[in-house]
């Protein structure tokens, strides 16, 4: 038996979400976003499936890989590189210090700039030769950006700056294209076109909600996050609405099954009682795993081709689900938490999050496999 629980990674779902997004935004080069673990899927795992490691490391490994990553800190940037990762990188938030240019150099890695202290940091350093740049727009997101009107003066101070490679590259980023009907997004994209209009560099605007859900958005780049791994930035909707695969599955395995009288409890707090007799199935994964303890009765698992509720109160190793008065599950047998055959969007709607949160949140003691 394999250790659980455990988050099995498929290489074949990944690619193929690639390859759908590629028909999606045919136009477009796609910045594959692998912050955060690769969205908790493991970060060499996704690399090594949708990029293109160097020729050493890449013998009978994928080729019709990502035209780029992005990420959100340097250490991840560097940690694909290690990995042999080639190709583009682009650090989301930028640079924090100043020492970070030259290491933003030597390993040939894009950074946005969207603060006036990273403006005076590359004005006021002298480097071996000029890092790649990406202007982060504030169009009405309203966290990190230059406004629309700081835009044409920092744009000429970056144009005039020796250590800033031309062309400067252009972005800007959605606050509700995860809304379909919401107009912001439409106005978040004339004003980036208004103040961008007669500029050299690339342009990309298209999170993974931009991409599925607002085609004029698709510029020179996409930059699909959770669409990647087979899910959808929309609440309510699901990725294989878009032929998109789950890739990953949470899996683990009852460790107990047990008769269960009505009118006894179960779990801390006595949370939950039984209304009749039913035998209860206790499963190795709690909060310690990442699995949210404010899980609420009801929130389904799959056992042997079916769903199962969650019963009482998620622990820190252990969950319990109702198998029902007569089932002839027992213990060993495998329980998936979420994956193909429970979208992970909808066990997030369960539980009163997104799908973001399930994925990222994983920690250490769930082992992530690569599979085929």
């Amino acid at each position: 038996m394999k250790p659980f629980p455990r988050a099995e990674i498929s290489r074949c779902a990944l690619q193929s979400n690639l390859a759908q997004l590629r028909l999606i935004a045919p136009k477009s080069k796609i910045m594959a976003v692998v912050k955060a673990n690769g969205y908790g899927h493991g970060l060499l795992n996704v690399a090594e499936s949708v990029g293109v490691l160097n020729v050493a490391e890449s013998v009978g490994k994928y080729h019709g890989g990502a035209d780029g990553f992005g990420l959100a800190r340097l250490e991840e940037a560097l940690q694909l590189r290690a990995g042999g990762v080639e190709g583009k990188l682009l650090l989301l938030e930028g640079f924090f210090r100043q020492s970070d240019l030259p290491t933003l150099v030597t390993h040939n890695i894009d950074t946005v700039v969207h603060h006036e202290s990273q403006l005076q940091m590359l004005e006021t350093i002298k480097l071996d030769k000029p890092v790649t740049v990406w202007i982060k727009i504030d169009t009405g997101m309203h966290r990190i950006g230059f406004s629309l009107a700081q835009f044409p003066g920092v744009y000429e101070r970056l144009l005039h700056c020796p250590q800033v490679a031309k062309p400067i590259h252009l972005m800007t980023h959605f606050a509700c294209a995860d809304e379909p009907d919401n107009k912001m997004t439409q106005s978040q994209m004339d004003a980036f076109e208004r103040v961008i209009s007669g500029l050299d560099g690339d342009r990309t605007l298209a999170n993974s909600a931009g991409t599925l859900f607002w085609p004029s958005s698709q510029s020179d780049w996409i930059r699909p996050g959770i669409a990647l791994y087979g899910v959808s930035p929309v609440v309510g909707d699901r990725g294989v609405n878009h032929r998109l695969i789950p890739a990953m599955e949470l899996v683990s395995n009852l460790i107990a099954v047990r008769e269960h009288k009505a009118g006894d409890s179960v779990g801390y707090g006595a949370f939950w009682t039984a209304k009749k007799d039913t035998r209860l199935g206790v499963v190795a994964i709690g909060y310690g795993d990442g699995y949210p303890r404010n899980a609420p009765e009801g929130t389904p698992v799959w056992i042997n081709g079916r769903r199962v509720p969650i019963v009482g109160r998620v622990s820190m190793d252990m969950l319990t689900v109702d198998l029902g008065a007569d089932a002839q599950d027992k213990v060993g047998d495998s329980v998936q938490l979420w994956g193909k055959a429970l979208a992970v969007e909808e066990v997030a709607e369960h539980i009163g999050t997104i799908a973001y949160e399930l994925v990222t949140k994983l920690t250490p003691r769930v082992l992530v496999e690569l599979l085929d």
